[in-house]
Parts: structure tokens; C-alpha cells; sequence
């Protein structure tokens, strides 16, 4: 150092003392980074009274007084004030690879940058200031990554929150009475959840967009809430009408259960099952309660009935062994050979039909419709008798057989000439005409014999 530069430094201000405890303090390694005094010594030089410059590119630069100590201890003071900003340094460098928060980063680099700058420290600055430049490069390089990661991220809660706003707008827009409730009312509350976990999220909204999402959410749960309270009164209301009408009918229905009038009274009991078809639905819990009390009222009346129709069935049971007999007899009947000896017989078995009285009612059509299949037999054999008998068709039978004849004969004649000629063609066709005649002779001569 020359002799100017030493006076101008003694001009300037004093640079502040180290303060020295009572004795020479025992600083336990706290950093990361340890540089050797023979290696810091390059770039220091100490006084005899304890001043210590740090030299770099050549210049010397005060750093600070460590009196009442060896250049040993004096440089060791300062060395450690290096490796504490390089292992924050150090430390600051890792935070970055394991990508922190770079706000905290950047306050950091600065905070770091004053400290170097102000060169109360020996060591190598320049390579300490160039790898905290580095540093702050990297900081910003991590900003801008993280702040377009943040801007994704809050993009996307974004789209989030305005999708939970979407639907649930889309659903109080809905007529009440086409939304399943149960399903709705569950939907929403899971939008709602939503929601509030969105909220949780440490991506945050800007909070007049925020506070507007939030408007229109509120805004749509509560109409729907509205929509679901007006719902559900009307529905209370339908469902006491309902149920109202049912009661009336049930009324109705256990007046009648007691009746004997069997015919009568089970028609009235159809009436009433239409009239409960057509009315309204009450209230899932009313309604399956109120068709029980309908459904008993009924079966009082019908289980009376079939009792009753069980003693009946008891006691016509032997005159269904009679009339079983008689169909046995009927049947004997067919075929009908006879026709007025199968009347005769059919007339006295229908007088011991009737004479056997009812049968129960469960073979009363079948054997009411086994006689009725011999009864048809007998009269379609009378049609059939009526038919050939008939003067009329005999008439009309033998009058067609007479114009046929005559028209043979006339066509027998034509063959004749036809032949005399010898015109082939005349021949052909008179024969043609002949046959044709003499074939429908045959067939009408046939039936006229049916008739005889």
C-alpha cells in the first residue's frame, strides 16, 4: 500500500471496532464453509495494531480493528465473517434448486448483497459477489417460473370456481317441478363443499373476482332453496288433498263391508278401486298407509263372500254329479243320426238339466258349455235338413238343370254341323263349349240328388 493511500484512509471515517469480550471468545462453527487462513491470507493484510484490509484486484480496502490480538486471531475474526455470507450463500443456493418460495429468495439475495458489499469480511469477494450474482439470476429465473405456475394454478381455480358458480346457477334455473329433489339438494350441497375446499386452496383469487363468484353463488343457492321451500309446500298441500280424497274413499269402502248384497256390492267395490286409480298420489309414507285401510275395508267384504260361495259350492255339489251324467248322455247323442229321436233325447235332457239346479261356480261354464257344443250339433243338423228340404232351392235346382239341357242339346247340334263341315277350328271350339256344359250338368245333377 503506498504512502497516499495511507494518509487518505486516515482521513476517512474511523470503520467500526470489533468488540472484544473480557476473554478471547470461543466461536463455535456455525457455517457450512470453512476457508483456511493460509488460503485467506492471499487476500488480507494486517497491522501490527490490529487493522485488517481485504485486497481485492490489487486494491486494499479497510475492513475493521481487531486490537489486542495476533494478525493470527485478527484475520481468523474476519475469515469467519466471509464463510458465514458464503455458506447463507451456500444455503441460498440450495433453497433454489429445491425451488422455495422466491420472494423469500429474492429478499434473501439482498439482504445477502449488503452484507458483501459492505466488505467487513476477507476472502475471496470477487468470486463471492459473481456466484451471488449467479444466484440473483436464478432467483429471478425461479419468480418467473413460479409466478407463471401461479398464474396457471390460479387460472385454473379459477375455471374451478366458475364451474361450481355454472352449475349451480344452472340448477336454481329449473322448474321446480322437474328437479328430483333428493338428488338436487345433494348435488348442492356437494357444490358447497367445493366450494369451501377451493377456498382452502393456497391459490388465491384476486377478491373483487372472488367476491363476485361468490354473489352469484349465494345468489343461485338461494333461489334454490326458495324454489325447494315452495316445492315441498305445494306438494304439502297436494298431499293433504290427496289424502283427503283417499279417506273419503275409504270411507266409502269400509261402509260397504259389512253388506251381503254380493253382486251389487262388489260392483260398487270396482267403482272404487277406479275412483282410487285416478285419484292423486298423497305422500309416499300416507299413501302406503291409506291403501292398506282401503285394500282391508275390501277384503272384509270379499273374504265374506267367498265363504259364503265356498257353503254354496258345498251344497251344489251333487248337482254337478247329476249334470255331469247328463252331458255324458248328451254327448251320446253325436253323431246325430236321427234327427228327431236326437231332438226328443235333447229335450228331456235339458228338462233334467234345468230340474238339476246350480253347480258351483267354478264348473258352471264348463259344463254350461259342454251341453251348448251338443245343443249346436242338433240344430246345425236341422239347418242342414231345412236346406235340402227346401222347395225353393228344388225349384231353382231343377229349373237350371232343365236350361242346361236344353243348351247341351242346342251345342250338340252345332258340333253335328260343325263336323258335317269339317271345319276343324268350329269343331274345336263346339266340343270345348259341349264339354264345359256337360261337366256342370254332372256337378248340379249332384246336388239335385241331395235334395231328393
Amino acid at each position: 500500500m503506498t504512502t497516499s493511500q495511507q494518509s487518505d484512509d486516515s482521513q476517512k471515517t474511523p470503520l467500526p471496532q470489533a468488540q472484544k469480550p473480557a476473554a478471547k471468545p470461543v466461536v463455535a462453527p456455525s457455517v457450512a464453509h470453512t476457508t483456511p487462513l493460509d488460503e485467506a491470507a492471499k487476500f488480507a493484510r494486517i497491522t501490527e495494531d490490529g487493522h485488517v484490509f481485504v485486497i481485492i484486484d490489487g486494491a486494499e480496502f479497510p475492513v475493521g480493528q481487531y486490537p489486542d490480538a495476533s494478525q493470527e486471531e485478527a484475520l481468523g475474526y474476519f475469515v469467519r465473517k466471509y464463510d458465514d455470507a458464503l455458506s447463507q450463500l451456500m444455503l441460498l443456493e440450495q433453497r433454489v434448486v429445491a425451488k422455495a418460495p422466491a420472494g423469500e429468495l429474492g429478499k434473501a439475495v439482498q439482504a445477502l448483497s449488503a452484507t458483501v458489499a459492505e466488505r467487513h469480511m476477507v476472502g475471496d469477494i470477487p468470486a463471492l459477489e459473481s456466484r451471488l450474482e449467479n444466484a440473483r439470476v436464478a432467483v429471478e429465473n425461479l419468480s418467473a417460473e413460479q409466478r407463471k405456475a401461479h398464474d396457471a394454478a390460479r387460472a385454473e381455480q379459477l375455471a374451478t370456481r366458475e364451474s361450481i358458480v355454472a352449475q349451480a346457477e344452472a340448477m336454481a334455473e329449473k322448474r321446480p317441478e322437474q328437479i328430483q329433489w333428493k338428488t338436487a339438494s345433494a348435488s348442492m350441497n356437494e357444490l358447497f363443499e367445493q366450494w369451501k375446499a377451493s377456498q382452502r386452496s393456497s391459490v388465491r383469487l384476486p377478491r373483487a373476482t372472488e367476491d363476485a363468484l361468490w354473489k352469484r353463488f349465494r345468489a343461485a343457492r338461494t333461489t334454490f332453496d326458495r324454489h325447494r321451500r315452495a316445492y315441498f309446500s305445494q306438494l304439502d298441500s297436494t298431499n293433504a288433498s290427496a289424502k283427503a280424497v283417499k279417506e273419503e274413499l275409504i270411507a266409502r269402502a269400509e261402509a260397504l263391508q259389512s253388506s251381503t248384497d254380493w253382486a251389487a256390492t262388489a260392483a260398487e267395490y270396482r267403482k272404487l278401486m277406479d275412483e282410487w286409480k285416478k285419484s292423486r298420489r298423497a305422500s309416499r309414507k300416507d299413501d302406503d298407509q291409506l291403501w292398506g285401510r282401503f285394500r282391508a275395508a275390501q277384503d272384509v267384504f270379499f273374504q265374506a263372500r267367498a265363504a259364503e260361495n265356498a257353503k254354496i259350492d258345498e251344497e251344489y255339489a251333487q248337482n254337478l254329479v247329476a249334470k255331469e251324467a247328463l252331458l255324458e248322455e248328451a254327448r251320446a247323442l253325436l253323431p246325430i243320426k236321427d234327427l228327431a229321436t236326437a231332438k226328443a233325447k235333447l229335450d228331456s235332457i235339458r228338462e233334467r238339466w234345468e230340474a238339476a239346479g246350480k253347480v258351483p261356480r267354478n264348473d258352471l261354464q264348463r259344463v254350461e258349455s259342454a251341453l251348448r257344443q251338443v245343443e249346436d250339433a242338433v240344430k246345425g243338423a236341422e239347418d242342414e235338413q231345412w236346406r235340402r228340404s227346401n222347395p225353393e232351392t228344388k225349384a231353382r235346382s231343377n229349373s237350371m238343370l232343365s236350361q242346361l239341357q236344353d243348351t247341351i242339346s242346342a251345342l250338340e247340334e252345332d258340333l253335328a254341323k260343325a263336323q258335317a263341315k269339317g271345319n276343324a277350328k268350329q269343331i274345336a271350339a263346339a266340343q270345348e263349349a259341349l264339354d264345359a256344359r256337360r261337366m256342370w250338368l254332372n256337378t248340379l245333377e249332384k246336388s239335385a240328388a241331395d235334395f231328393q
